[in-house]
Protein backbone atom coordinates (compact mmCIF):
# COMPACT_ATOMS: atom_id res chain seq x y z
CA UNK A 1 0.00 0.00 0.00
CA UNK A 2 1.08 3.59 -0.63
CA UNK A 3 1.98 6.60 1.46
CA UNK A 4 -0.43 9.31 0.32
CA UNK A 5 -0.55 13.04 0.98
CA UNK A 6 -4.14 14.27 0.55
CA UNK A 7 -4.81 18.01 0.23
CA UNK A 8 -8.42 19.17 0.37
CA UNK A 9 -10.71 17.46 2.86
CA UNK A 10 -14.05 19.09 2.11
CA UNK A 11 -17.40 17.58 1.17
CA UNK A 12 -15.82 15.38 -1.49
CA UNK A 13 -12.24 15.02 -0.27
CA UNK A 14 -13.02 13.91 3.28
CA UNK A 15 -14.89 10.71 2.37
CA UNK A 16 -12.41 9.96 -0.42
CA UNK A 17 -9.51 10.17 2.03
CA UNK A 18 -11.36 7.90 4.45
CA UNK A 19 -11.82 5.30 1.71
CA UNK A 20 -8.08 5.37 1.07
CA UNK A 21 -7.40 4.75 4.76
CA UNK A 22 -9.91 1.90 4.76
CA UNK A 23 -8.12 0.39 1.74
CA UNK A 24 -4.93 0.21 3.81
CA UNK A 25 -3.07 3.26 2.56
CA UNK A 26 -1.02 5.49 4.87
CA UNK A 27 -2.82 8.83 4.43
CA UNK A 28 -1.67 12.20 5.74
CA UNK A 29 -4.05 15.05 5.01
CA UNK A 30 -4.09 18.82 5.02
CA UNK A 31 -6.95 21.30 4.82
CA UNK A 32 -7.39 24.88 5.96
CA UNK A 33 -10.54 23.83 7.87
CA UNK A 34 -10.16 21.55 10.92
CA UNK A 35 -13.35 19.54 10.36
CA UNK A 36 -11.96 17.40 7.56
CA UNK A 37 -8.67 16.88 9.38
CA UNK A 38 -10.45 15.71 12.52
CA UNK A 39 -12.53 13.25 10.48
CA UNK A 40 -9.42 11.86 8.79
CA UNK A 41 -7.61 11.36 12.09
CA UNK A 42 -10.70 9.67 13.54
CA UNK A 43 -10.69 7.31 10.55
CA UNK A 44 -7.07 6.34 11.14
CA UNK A 45 -5.20 8.86 9.01
CA UNK A 46 -2.83 11.62 10.09
CA UNK A 47 -3.04 15.41 9.96
CA UNK A 48 -0.37 17.74 8.62
CA UNK A 49 0.03 21.43 9.35
CA UNK A 50 0.65 22.45 5.75
CA UNK A 51 0.95 21.15 2.18
CA UNK A 52 4.65 20.38 2.58
CA UNK A 53 3.95 18.28 5.63
CA UNK A 54 1.24 16.34 3.83
CA UNK A 55 3.40 15.40 0.84
CA UNK A 56 6.68 14.85 2.70
CA UNK A 57 7.81 11.32 1.86
CA UNK A 58 4.60 10.59 -0.03
CA UNK A 59 4.60 8.31 -3.04
CA UNK A 60 1.31 9.83 -4.17
CA UNK A 61 0.00 13.38 -3.71
CA UNK A 62 -3.76 13.82 -4.08
CA UNK A 63 -5.56 17.15 -4.57
CA UNK A 64 -9.30 17.72 -4.22
CA UNK A 65 -9.82 21.47 -4.26
CA UNK A 66 -12.71 23.80 -5.19
CA UNK A 67 -11.26 26.14 -7.83
CA UNK A 68 -8.33 26.92 -10.13
CA UNK A 69 -6.76 29.42 -7.77
CA UNK A 70 -6.68 26.83 -4.97
CA UNK A 71 -4.98 24.26 -7.22
CA UNK A 72 -2.48 26.86 -8.42
CA UNK A 73 -1.67 27.94 -4.87
CA UNK A 74 -1.30 24.39 -3.54
CA UNK A 75 0.79 23.27 -6.50
CA UNK A 76 2.90 26.34 -7.33
CA UNK A 77 2.93 28.24 -4.03
CA UNK A 78 5.71 28.38 -1.45
CA UNK A 79 5.93 24.99 0.22
CA UNK A 80 3.53 23.61 -2.37
CA UNK A 81 3.50 20.30 -4.18
CA UNK A 82 5.92 21.39 -6.93
CA UNK A 83 8.46 22.51 -4.36
CA UNK A 84 7.92 19.82 -1.74
CA UNK A 85 7.17 16.56 -3.57
CA UNK A 86 10.08 14.34 -4.51
CA UNK A 87 10.78 13.53 -8.17
CA UNK A 88 8.85 10.46 -9.20
CA UNK A 89 5.84 11.34 -7.02
CA UNK A 90 2.51 10.56 -8.66
CA UNK A 91 0.22 13.60 -8.42
CA UNK A 92 -3.51 12.96 -8.83
CA UNK A 93 -5.64 16.10 -9.07
CA UNK A 94 -9.31 15.23 -8.58
CA UNK A 95 -10.29 18.93 -8.71
CA UNK A 96 -12.50 20.35 -11.45
CA UNK A 97 -10.61 23.23 -13.07
CA UNK A 98 -9.93 24.73 -16.50
CA UNK A 99 -8.11 22.39 -18.89
CA UNK A 100 -5.42 25.04 -19.26
CA UNK A 101 -4.72 24.88 -15.52
CA UNK A 102 -4.31 21.10 -15.61
CA UNK A 103 -2.01 21.32 -18.63
CA UNK A 104 0.15 23.95 -16.95
CA UNK A 105 0.36 21.87 -13.76
CA UNK A 106 1.28 18.73 -15.74
CA UNK A 107 3.96 20.51 -17.76
CA UNK A 108 5.54 22.12 -14.70
CA UNK A 109 5.40 18.82 -12.82
CA UNK A 110 7.03 16.94 -15.66
CA UNK A 111 9.96 19.36 -15.65
CA UNK A 112 10.61 18.36 -12.03
CA UNK A 113 10.01 14.66 -12.63
CA UNK A 114 6.51 14.52 -11.14
CA UNK A 115 3.89 12.33 -12.82
CA UNK A 116 0.68 14.37 -12.96
CA UNK A 117 -2.87 13.23 -13.74
CA UNK A 118 -5.96 15.40 -13.98
CA UNK A 119 -8.77 13.18 -12.72
CA UNK A 120 -12.00 15.13 -12.12
CA UNK A 121 -14.88 13.11 -10.77
CA UNK A 122 -18.64 12.86 -11.12
CA UNK A 123 -21.11 11.48 -8.62
CA UNK A 124 -21.35 14.25 -6.06
CA UNK A 125 -21.17 13.88 -2.30
CA UNK A 126 -23.19 10.67 -2.36
CA UNK A 127 -20.81 9.11 -4.85
CA UNK A 128 -17.83 10.15 -2.74
CA UNK A 129 -19.36 8.74 0.44
CA UNK A 130 -20.26 5.46 -1.28
CA UNK A 131 -16.93 5.21 -3.11
CA UNK A 132 -18.60 4.91 -6.52
CA UNK A 133 -17.36 8.02 -8.31
CA UNK A 134 -16.90 8.18 -12.06
CA UNK A 135 -13.34 9.31 -12.80
CA UNK A 136 -12.26 10.83 -16.12
CA UNK A 137 -8.49 10.87 -16.38
CA UNK A 138 -6.02 12.88 -18.45
CA UNK A 139 -2.37 11.86 -18.49
CA UNK A 140 0.05 9.12 -19.47
CA UNK A 141 -1.30 5.60 -19.62
CA UNK A 142 1.45 4.21 -17.39
CA UNK A 143 0.65 6.79 -14.72
CA UNK A 144 -3.06 5.97 -14.89
CA UNK A 145 -2.18 2.31 -14.33
CA UNK A 146 0.00 3.26 -11.35
CA UNK A 147 -2.91 5.23 -9.87
CA UNK A 148 -5.28 2.25 -10.04
CA UNK A 149 -5.17 1.45 -6.29
CA UNK A 150 -6.28 5.02 -5.52
CA UNK A 151 -8.98 5.04 -8.19
CA UNK A 152 -10.26 1.64 -7.07
CA UNK A 153 -10.68 2.90 -3.50
CA UNK A 154 -12.78 5.93 -4.39
CA UNK A 155 -14.49 5.14 -7.70
CA UNK A 156 -16.41 2.61 -9.72
CA UNK A 157 -15.91 3.86 -13.29
CA UNK A 158 -12.42 4.94 -14.37
CA UNK A 159 -11.48 5.90 -17.92
CA UNK A 160 -8.38 7.47 -19.39
CA UNK A 161 -9.67 9.96 -21.98
CA UNK A 162 -6.43 11.45 -23.31
CA UNK A 163 -3.38 13.44 -22.32
CA UNK A 164 -3.04 16.29 -19.81
CA UNK A 165 -6.20 18.39 -19.60
CA UNK A 166 -8.40 15.81 -21.33
CA UNK A 167 -10.09 14.82 -18.10
CA UNK A 168 -11.17 18.43 -17.59
CA UNK A 169 -12.74 18.62 -21.06
CA UNK A 170 -14.76 15.48 -20.32
CA UNK A 171 -15.78 16.87 -16.92
CA UNK A 172 -16.97 20.06 -18.64
CA UNK A 173 -19.11 17.90 -20.92
CA UNK A 174 -20.42 16.05 -17.87
CA UNK A 175 -21.37 19.25 -16.09
CA UNK A 176 -23.22 20.72 -19.05
CA UNK A 177 -25.23 17.48 -19.31
CA UNK A 178 -26.00 17.47 -15.59
CA UNK A 179 -27.03 21.14 -15.58
CA UNK A 180 -29.17 20.70 -18.68
CA UNK A 181 -30.90 17.65 -17.24
CA UNK A 182 -31.72 19.46 -14.00
CA UNK A 183 -33.17 22.36 -15.97
CA UNK A 184 -35.39 20.06 -18.03
CA UNK A 185 -36.54 18.07 -15.00
CA UNK A 186 -37.45 21.38 -13.38
CA UNK A 187 -39.46 22.42 -16.45
CA UNK A 188 -41.24 19.05 -16.51
CA UNK A 189 -42.28 19.41 -12.87
CA UNK A 190 -43.50 22.99 -13.36
CA UNK A 191 -45.47 22.01 -16.46
CA UNK A 192 -47.22 19.09 -14.79
CA UNK A 193 -48.03 20.96 -11.61
CA UNK A 194 -49.36 23.99 -13.52
CA UNK A 195 -51.60 21.71 -15.59
CA UNK A 196 -53.03 20.07 -12.47
CA UNK A 197 -51.36 16.75 -13.21
CA UNK A 198 -50.12 14.48 -10.42
CA UNK A 199 -46.49 15.44 -10.85
CA UNK A 200 -45.19 12.69 -8.59
CA UNK A 201 -46.95 10.00 -10.59
CA UNK A 202 -45.90 11.70 -13.80
CA UNK A 203 -42.22 11.82 -12.88
CA UNK A 204 -42.35 8.20 -11.71
CA UNK A 205 -43.66 6.98 -15.05
CA UNK A 206 -41.20 9.20 -16.95
CA UNK A 207 -38.36 7.66 -14.92
CA UNK A 208 -39.35 4.25 -16.22
CA UNK A 209 -39.12 5.20 -19.89
CA UNK A 210 -36.64 6.58 -22.39
CA UNK A 211 -36.20 9.79 -20.36
CA UNK A 212 -34.89 7.83 -17.37
CA UNK A 213 -31.71 9.26 -15.84
CA UNK A 214 -29.56 9.06 -12.76
CA UNK A 215 -30.77 12.52 -11.82
CA UNK A 216 -34.39 11.37 -11.86
CA UNK A 217 -33.41 8.35 -9.77
CA UNK A 218 -31.63 10.37 -7.12
CA UNK A 219 -33.29 13.79 -7.12
CA UNK A 220 -36.94 13.61 -8.14
CA UNK A 221 -38.25 13.08 -4.60
CA UNK A 222 -36.26 15.95 -3.10
CA UNK A 223 -37.17 18.26 -6.01
CA UNK A 224 -40.89 17.51 -5.66
CA UNK A 225 -40.57 18.19 -1.92
CA UNK A 226 -38.58 21.41 -2.59
CA UNK A 227 -35.71 20.13 -0.46
CA UNK A 228 -32.45 21.59 -1.73
CA UNK A 229 -29.83 20.66 0.87
CA UNK A 230 -26.59 20.56 -1.08
CA UNK A 231 -24.97 17.53 -2.47
CA UNK A 232 -23.39 19.81 -5.09
CA UNK A 233 -23.81 23.55 -4.67
CA UNK A 234 -25.00 26.01 -7.31
CA UNK A 235 -21.85 28.06 -6.61
CA UNK A 236 -19.67 25.16 -7.77
CA UNK A 237 -21.86 24.37 -10.77
CA UNK A 238 -21.70 28.04 -11.76
CA UNK A 239 -17.91 27.75 -11.73
CA UNK A 240 -18.09 24.55 -13.77
CA UNK A 241 -20.36 26.10 -16.41
CA UNK A 242 -17.83 28.88 -16.78
CA UNK A 243 -15.25 26.18 -17.48
CA UNK A 244 -17.60 24.57 -20.01
CA UNK A 245 -18.27 27.78 -21.92
CA UNK A 246 -14.57 28.67 -21.92
CA UNK A 247 -13.73 25.16 -23.13
CA UNK A 248 -16.20 25.63 -25.99
CA UNK A 249 -14.43 28.82 -27.03
CA UNK A 250 -11.00 27.19 -26.89
CA UNK A 251 -12.27 24.23 -28.94
CA UNK A 252 -13.96 26.56 -31.44
CA UNK A 253 -17.45 25.08 -31.10
CA UNK A 254 -20.91 26.53 -30.52
CA UNK A 255 -22.82 25.13 -27.52
CA UNK A 256 -26.02 27.18 -27.41
CA UNK A 257 -27.87 24.99 -24.90
CA UNK A 258 -24.86 25.11 -22.59
CA UNK A 259 -25.00 28.91 -22.69
CA UNK A 260 -28.68 28.90 -21.77
CA UNK A 261 -28.18 26.49 -18.86
CA UNK A 262 -25.21 28.54 -17.66
CA UNK A 263 -27.49 31.60 -17.49
CA UNK A 264 -30.13 29.71 -15.49
CA UNK A 265 -27.46 28.63 -13.02
CA UNK A 266 -26.14 32.21 -12.88
CA UNK A 267 -29.69 33.39 -12.16
CA UNK A 268 -29.95 30.95 -9.26
CA UNK A 269 -26.71 32.29 -7.86
CA UNK A 270 -27.85 35.90 -8.33
CA UNK A 271 -30.99 35.07 -6.33
CA UNK A 272 -28.80 34.09 -3.38
CA UNK A 273 -29.25 30.35 -3.90
CA UNK A 274 -25.57 29.59 -4.42
CA UNK A 275 -25.19 27.50 -1.27
CA UNK A 276 -28.09 25.19 -2.22
CA UNK A 277 -28.10 22.06 -4.37
CA UNK A 278 -28.08 22.48 -8.15
CA UNK A 279 -31.57 20.98 -8.25
CA UNK A 280 -32.70 24.40 -6.96
CA UNK A 281 -32.95 25.33 -10.65
CA UNK A 282 -36.57 24.30 -10.06
CA UNK A 283 -37.10 27.56 -8.16
CA UNK A 284 -35.64 29.58 -11.05
CA UNK A 285 -37.99 27.92 -13.55
CA UNK A 286 -40.93 28.49 -11.19
CA UNK A 287 -40.07 32.17 -10.97
CA UNK A 288 -39.87 32.50 -14.75
CA UNK A 289 -43.38 31.06 -14.91
CA UNK A 290 -44.71 33.34 -12.17
CA UNK A 291 -45.21 30.38 -9.86
CA UNK A 292 -42.52 31.09 -7.28
CA UNK A 293 -43.24 31.84 -3.64
CA UNK A 294 -44.19 35.41 -2.98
Amino acid sequence: MSKIGFIGLGIMGAPMARHLVAAGHDVTGFDVAPKGLDALVEAGGAAAGDVAGAVAGAEIAVLMLPQDEHVEDVFFGAGGVLESAAPGTLVIDFSTVRPETSIRVAEAGARKGLRVLDAPVSGGERGAVDGVLSIMVGGAGADVAAAAPVFDAVGRTVQRVGGPGAGQYVKAANQLLVGGTFALVAEAIVLMEAAGVDARAGIDVIAGGLAASRILDLKRESMLAREFAPGFRIDLHHKDMGIATAAARSAGVALPMTGMVAQLIAAARARGLGSLDHSVLLKVVEDLSGRGAA
